[in-house]
């Protein structure tokens, strides 16, 4: 497994970070002003990494804005409803 000496989880490609943003927006929901927001590619290893600091991600703000991310997170509600009985 690839480390950073950020000891940040890191993703392959911009893309790759882009989406599990998205995901972790899905399945956690974060007091306004906190949270990862965005990603960005790091000086030390190469890859990627999310972080709480800048604007918020553009592929982030149009799932926001467009309504999927309410519903990936009753999506995820359910399923994790479901997984408990």
């Amino acid at each position: 497994m690839i480390k950073c000496v950020s000891n940040k989880k890191v993703y392959p490609s911009e893309e790759i970070a882009e989406d599990a943003l998205i995901d972790t927006w899905s399945r956690f929901e974060y007091p306004n002003g906190q949270g990862p927001i965005a990603v960005y590619r790091c000086e030390e290893c190469g890859y990627y990494h999310f972080t709480s600091k800048g604007t918020l991600n553009q592929k982030l703000a149009k799932v926001i804005k467009e309504g999927k991310l309410a519903r990936n997170r009753e999506a995820n509600h359910w399923e994790n409803k479901l997984k408990r009985k």
